[in-house]
C-alpha cells in the first residue's frame, strides 16, 4: 500500500510537519482528526497525497508511525522516534522535539551550504574572467602588435595560442564544461555523489575536523531528543548511531555502542572512546549523576553548533580573500607577458 511517489521531506518540511502534529496533539486533538484539520489547509499537492495517505492508513490501522512509515517520506530517525513515542505515551512530547531536531539540521545544512556555494561561484567567475581573457582580449593585443610589425612570443605567445585552440574547439569546451558542471550536481545532489565528496573532504585536515564537528553535534543532538524520551543509555546509542555517515566517528560509535552493550558506563565509553573531548566528557558524567544527561547533551549540541559556525566562518574569511588574490595574480601575469613588450615596442618609435 505504500507510495514509493513521494518525494522525501526536506528538514525544514519534517520540522513543519512535527511542529503542526506537536500542537495539534498538546491541543487534545486526536492524530487521526489533526491530519483531516492540516488536509483541508494543505495547498500544495504533494503535500495533499501524503496527509491523505496518513489518514487512510491511520483509520485502517489507528497507528501514527505505521501512517507515516507507509509514505515512505520520512527519515528512518523520525519514524523510530515516532515509534517511541506511541510506545510510551509520549507522543506529543518527541514530535515537539523533533521539530526542534530538524530545524537545527536545517539550519546546519543551509550554514554548510553557504560555505559551500560562495567559493564555487568564486572559482566560476575566476574560470570566465580568465577564459574571455585568452580568447577575447588577446587577440585583440596581438592585432596591436601585428600593426606595429611585431609579434608576441614567449610567455604571452602561449597564451595566444591557447586562446586560438580554445577559440578554434569552442564546441568540445562547451560539452566539456557541460560535464563539469553536471559532475558537480551530481556530487551535491545525488546520495552516492555526496559520499565520494566527504570520501575527498575527508582527506584534508580542516574540512576532516569540521566533519567530525558536524557528526558530534548530530550524536549530541540526538542523544539529547532520545534519552528525553525515557529509554537506555544503550537503545540511545543504538538510534543516533545512525545519523552519523562521517567514517571515523561511526567507527567510534560502533566501538562505543559494543562497551555499553558489555555494561560499561555510557559517560566513560564517550570519552575513551573519543566521541567528546575531556570537557565535554566531563559534563556528560556530572549531568549523568544528576539525572540530567539529556539537558547536557542539548547543551553540548548547542556548544558544537557554535563552533561549527566559528569553524565555517574562518574557513571562508580564508578562501575568499585566496581566491580573489589567485584571480588577481593571474590576471595580473596574463596583462603583464603583454603590456611589457608592448610598451617596449612603444618606446622604440
Amino acid at each position: 500500500m505504500g507510495n514509493t511517489n513521494l518525494a522525501p521531506l526536506s528538514n525544514m518540511e519534517a520540522a513543519s510537519f512535527c511542529s503542526q502534529i506537536a500542537i495539534i496533539l498538546k491541543s487534545g486533538i486526536s492524530s487521526i482528526e489533526g491530519i483531516s484539520i492540516m488536509l483541508e489547509d494543505a495547498k500544495n499537492q504533494d503535500e495533499k497525497e501524503m496527509l491523505f495517505q496518513i489518514h487512510e492508513t491511520l483509520i485502517q490501522t489507528g497507528v501514527f508511525y505505521e501512517a507515516l512509515a507507509e509514505t515512505n517520506a520520512f527519515p528512518k530517525y523520525l519514524l523510530h522516534m515516532v515509534q517511541i513515542g506511541e510506545q510510551t505515551g509520549k507522543l506529543d512530547e518527541v514530535m515537539a522535539s523533533l521539530a526542534n531536531y530538524y530545524e537545527k539540521e536545517a539550519s546546519l545544512a543551509q550554514t554548510v551550504k553557504n560555505a559551500v556555494t560562495y567559493p564555487l561561484i568564486m572559482i566560476v567567475m575566476m574560470v570566465l574572467v580568465i577564459i574571455v581573457l585568452i580568447t577575447k582580449v588577446m587577440p585583440v593585443f596581438n592585432q596591436v602588435f601585428e600593426q606595429l610589425g611585431s609579434e608576441m612570443t614567449g610567455f604571452s605567445g602561449a597564451i595566444l595560442t591557447i586562446g586560438e585552440f580554445m577559440n578554434r574547439y569552442s564546441i568540445v569546451f562547451i560539452c566539456l564544461f557541460a560535464a563539469i558542471v553536471f559532475l558537480i550536481l551530481y556530487l551535491v545532489k545525488s546520495a552516492k555523489g555526496q559520499q565520494l565528496s566527504r570520501s575527498f573532504l575527508n582527506k584534508f585536515q580542516n574540512t576532516r575536523a569540521l566533519s567530525e564537528k558536524i557528526a558530534a553535534y548530530r550524536f549530541s543532538n540526538g542523544m539529547a531528543l532520545t534519552l528525553s524520551s525515557g529509554l537506555t543509555p544503550e537503545e540511545c546509542l543504538n538510534l543516533t548511531v545512525e545519523l552519523t555517515d562521517q567514517p571515523v566517528f561511526r567507527s567510534r560509535l560502533d566501538q562505543c555502542r559494543a562497551s555499553v552493550a558489555q555494561g560499561e558506563d555510557l559517560c566513560e565509553s564517550l570519552l575513551q572512546n573519543g566521541i567528546f573531548s575531556g570537557v565535554y566528557a566531563r559534563m556528560a558524567t556530572i549531568g549523568s549523576r544528576m539525572g540530567v544527561l539529556d539537558e547536557v547533551m542539548q547543551k553540548i549540541a548547542r556548544q558544537y553548533e557554535e563552533d561549527i559556525d566559528t569553524r565555517i566562518a574562518g574557513i571562508l574569511a580564508t578562501v575568499e580573500p585566496t581566491l580573489v588574490i589567485v584571480l588577481s595574480v593571474i590576471v595580473g601575469i596574463i596583462l603583464l607577458s603583454v603590456m611589457l613588450p608592448l610598451m617596449g615596442i612603444m618606446a622604440g618609435f
